[in-house]
């Protein structure tokens, strides 16, 4: 009987340990070549998504995206909980600045975040008006990430519906993107949607990096090979120092790769 009784417990032994192996991955599930990483943050999320194989914890380096409706954020207690970046809303069209963009600007700064400012385009205004405000309100900070270009449809908007046909979309993204660049001396990132990129066929867009949204997939399979440098998986993030949902984003590369981005970016 105590042989018996032995035998059961080497058994019950294996057993235990065979499911704590199927709870703790001993390897991590293959990454994207152009984005391998090792461990990273693993943020909540309130409305989570079944990511399968290259979930965005696989990359190393995360971070954040701001407007208003995140008001305050405690910066240090962000960056502590591993956000290596931050992007702020500061202007859309050509009169409005968000409400919090200085506080953003100053604050993240302050707390060792690597911060950039984006623009969110208004259809209803030319695009050399809108990259001139865009001008007029963000300083012209050499530590500061390459402007965003934010480029996305806006149905709610109360005042301007409109959807120019693809050539003219491309052609004002030619004339803001160039206008920027010149007055910043950075090339500007290109923020955009799944229908967004391809409504306006922005496959055959070049010369720009890329940040692209896709909250249900990973965006080689909504964007095809078309290559991004960061990646926003979710808008229903928990991040440590932010209030209620918060967007997430991942940069496309090991931390190494990361490094050498902002030494080339950023003075």
């Amino acid at each position: 009987m105590r042989r018996l009784a032995f035998l059961f417990g080497l058994a019950l032994l294996g057993a235990c340990s065979t499911t704590l192996e199927d709870m703790v991955p001993t390897s991590t599930p293959s990454a994207p070549a152009s984005g391998v990483a090792g461990k990273a943050p693993r943020y909540g999320d309130s409305n989570p998504h079944d990511w399968q194989g290259a979930a965005p914890w696989h990359y190393a380096v995360h971070g954040t995206d701001v407007s208003k409706y995140q008001t305050s954020v405690d910066w240090a207690q962000a960056r502590a909980s591993g956000i290596s970046f931050a992007f702020i809303k500061a202007t859309e069209g050509g009169d409005r600045v968000d409400d919090y963009f200085h506080e953003h600007w100053r604050d993240a700064k302050a707390a060792g975040v690597p911060r950039g400012a984006y623009h969110f385009y208004y259809f209803c205004r030319p695009a050399v008006e809108q990259a001139r405000w865009f001008i007029r309100n963000v300083p012209k900070d050499p530590s500061a990430l390459p402007p965003v270009l934010d480029m996305e449809w806006n149905p709610l908007s109360p005042s301007c519906k409109l959807r120019p046909p693809p050539e003219t979309v491309r052609t004002e993204m030619s004339i803001f993107l160039k206008t920027i660049e010149n007055h910043y001396g950075k090339k500007p990132i290109i923020y955009t949607s799944i229908d967004f990129f391809d409504d306006n066929n922005l496959s055959t867009f070049h010369g720009y990096p890329y940040w692209l949204r896709s909250v249900a997939g990973h965006p080689s399979k909504r964007y095809g090979p078309h290559p991004f440098t960061f990646w926003q998986y979710t808008g229903t993030g928990i991040v440590p120092g932010i209030r209620g949902k918060a967007d997430i984003n991942v940069f496309n590369g090991t931390q190494a790769a990361w490094s050498n981005w902002l030494r080339q970016n950023t003075r």
